[in-house]
């Protein structure tokens, strides 16, 4: 280019440096720089972003931050690209505990940093599983003078609930509500649901009354998120008083809130009151549907009342409302649970006349009961109807019958069904599927074919292994 009369700029400079780091010869790229400082030409932000994220790439992380460090010295400003390579980098090619540690120490010796490094940070944290660091992080931070945004504190809020004690998690939101920090609609959620994970209603109630006061619950929709949050937690009490607000702002509810009410007591083995808002959909002019039905038939299955179940079941044609697959499954699963296999075979028979396809599930509780019940042919002769029906087998199918097979020491059998699992790419052979036939066959003093599985499963542990890495 001299040559031709032509000098290199800083455009220049940086089109070779970006192309020598994406080859990973980074001491190139470092020599590039220190020829464009002698020929007086300044590099720029771009410049040592692109010289950070070739030395993380390189698994060089400590000359990343020193790269940092210069940039600082000649007056040049990180941006949000700089940090995020740096901190996305070091979690990249270190182990996280050491890219933590490292990480941490850059920021202990700079307390002027952008927010965002601590963002990104906190984000690289949050998806490592590292709940308590992040949660610290976001203490220091605070200490600081950093006001947390409403984006940053949604990172925080996760890692929280799984790390902090009740009244810790309640100091640090109520911390940031202080300092003027808005709480959306998901955080309020899942503050909500950890207090009532560990039974501390009174705080529960107190968001909930923060979300009514900040205007979070505007629809129907959002009432019924939050009922159902005191529903599953078995709170019905406080999901009725949640249906008086909703009911007081001006909103009526609907089927789905009624349904989640009907699911909240059967949750609590209360049928009659689950029965009782089947009524009250009607009186409310509303027309129960398949999910209502089938809450209320798994309901009845689960607290052994199982003509109540089929007389509910009869019902639903008389509301005009057609059962699915989970109906006839829950009503299956609940004649094998109560010991009436045959019925649990009629029934299933039912489904196809009634042109409802059945899965893996509508098979498995059969098949396992008469595992069970060592009615092993029975069981062989269901999971070759499957292939009739158009349904295959999914991996709690084979484990059934491979343990049945093997209790029985028909242990040649439960390896020709370990074969065809392992020729179906999307069903995985776990440890519990070879340790059955391992120990049948040292009971047997097949030794050396014991031995053999167990290599085989060695030999696909460490292959996954490398998989993962």
């Amino acid at each position: 280019m001299p040559a031709d009369g032509c000098r290199p700029d800083c455009f220049t400079y940086n089109t070779l440096v970006h192309g020598v780091c994406r080859r990973g010869i980074v001491d190139e790229a470092l020599r590039l720089v220190k020829q464009m400082e002698r020929a007086g030409i300044r590099p720029n932000v771009v410049t040592y972003t692109m010289l950070v994220d070739g030395f993380c790439n390189a698994s060089r992380v400590e000359e990343a931050v020193c790269v940092l460090e210069r940039m600082k010295e000649k007056g040049v400003s990180a941006t949000e690209a700089t940090y995020r390579s740096l901190v996305h980098g070091a979690f990249r090619c270190l182990e996280k505990e050491r890219a933590y540690r490292m990480l941490s120490e850059w920021i202990e010796s700079d307390p002027t940093l952008h927010s965002i490094a601590y963002h990104t940070l906190l984000y690289c944290l949050s998806k490592n599983d590292m709940d308590k660091e992040a949660v610290e992080l976001a203490k220091k931070m605070s200490k600081r003078g950093y006001l947390l945004g409403s984006t940053t504190f949604s990172i925080v809020i996760p890692c929280a609930v799984k790390v902090l004690e009740s009244s810790d998690l309640c100091e640090l939101v109520d911390d940031f509500i202080k300092k003027g920090g808005n709480l959306g609609f998901d955080m309020y959620i899942m503050i909500i649901k950890s207090f009532l994970r560990c039974k501390d209603i009174s705080k529960a109630n107190k968001y909930f009354s923060q979300m009514v006061s900040d205007g979070l619950l505007s629809s129907v929709e959002s009432y019924n998120i939050v009922i159902d949050c005191f529903a599953k937690a078995g709170e019905v009490e406080r999901a009725l008083e949640t249906i008086k607000v909703m009911q007081e702002s001006g909103f009526s509810p609907n089927l789905v809130t009624f349904n989640t009410l009907i699911n909240g007591y059967l949750k609590l083995g209360n049928v009659h009151d689950a029965k009782a808002f089947l009524k009250m959909v009607m009186e409310h002019g509303l027309m129960p549907d398949v999910i209502t039905f089938t809450s209320l038939i798994d309901g009845l299955c689960h607290t052994h009342q199982l003509d109540d179940a089929f007389n509910c079941f009869s019902e639903m044609s008389e509301w005009g409302v057609r059962p699915n697959v989970q109906t006839y499954n829950v009503l299956i699963h609940g004649l094998c649970s109560a010991g009436h296999v045959s019925k649990a075979i009629e029934l299933l028979n039912k489904m196809k006349m009634d042109g409802i396809t059945p899965d893996a599930y509508s098979f498995n509780a059969p098949i396992l009961s008469f595992c069970r019940m060592r009615k092993i042919e029975k069981a062989q002769k269901l999971f070759n109807d499957m292939s009739r029906y158009g349904v295959s087998p999914d991996s709690y199918t084979y484990n059934a019958l491979i343990k049945a097979l093997c209790d029985e020491r028909r242990v040649d059998e439960a390896k020709e069904i370990i074969l065809a699992m392992e020729s179906i790419s999307c069903i995985g052979t776990k440890q519990h599927t070879y340790w059955p036939v391992v120990g049948a066959l040292t009971k047997m003093g097949r030794f050396s074919e014991a031995g053999m599985f167990m290599n085989k499963l060695h030999r696909k542990n460490a292959h996954l292994g490398s998989v993962l890495i």
